[in-house]
């Protein structure tokens, strides 16, 4: 187990305890993806949230302030834990391994497709249906983005499996196997 997993563990899963115990665990997992979202835009507050310059209780009221309305009580309870361990600045871990812990419970596969361009309804309805049977559960987490720079064509990564179906990626094979035959 890796080293941040060690640490970031132990806090995920008692939260997940408490979440459930409190029946708000889809609640906690939905405010979980919007902070990471938040925590992952905008450097400038998890930078000061992390540094050790800022003191712990004015770490915590700027929490207060910023999330009070937004998150359940035992959310806020769970930052300001974070705060007061001196370990607010691993936030975006512990968060991200309460998601992997939750999905593992349930049995939900993340899956990453990254296309060239947006896909339409009925081509995520078909890429679907087919990333089910690669990742073996009909319970998916889907994570749609764009990026121009493949050219064509998508890539799906579902665990460790990674389907590269994209011309940049044909591509890069192409240019593989050339240097091999010369």
């Amino acid at each position: 187990m890796p080293l941040l997993n060690t640490i970031t563990t132990p806090y995920a899963e008692a939260f997940l305890q408490v979440a459930e115990s409190r029946n708000e665990i889809d609640e906690v997992v939905s405010q979980s993806k919007s902070i990471l979202e938040l925590w992952n835009s905008c450097p400038d507050f998890s930078s000061a949230m992390a540094s050790p310059v800022l003191e712990i209780e004015a770490k915590k009221k700027a929490l207060e302030k910023i999330f009070s309305k937004d998150v359940t009580p035992s959310f806020l309870n769970l930052l300001k834990l974070l705060a007061d361990r001196q370990r607010i600045g691993i936030l975006d871990s512990v968060l991200e391994r309460l998601l992997e812990l939750y999905r593992e419970q349930r049995n939900i596969a993340l899956v990453t497709v990254t296309s060239a361009s947006a896909l339409s309804d009925d081509q995520q309805s078909d890429l679907i249906e087919k990333v089910k049977s690669l990742a073996g559960t009909d319970n998916l987490e889907i994570d749609l983005q764009v990026d121009s720079e493949l050219i064509g064509g998508f890539v799906v990564n579902v665990g460790s499996k990674v389907i590269d179906s994209s011309i940049a990626g044909q591509v890069r094979r192409l240019g593989l196997a050339l240097a091999k035959v010369s």
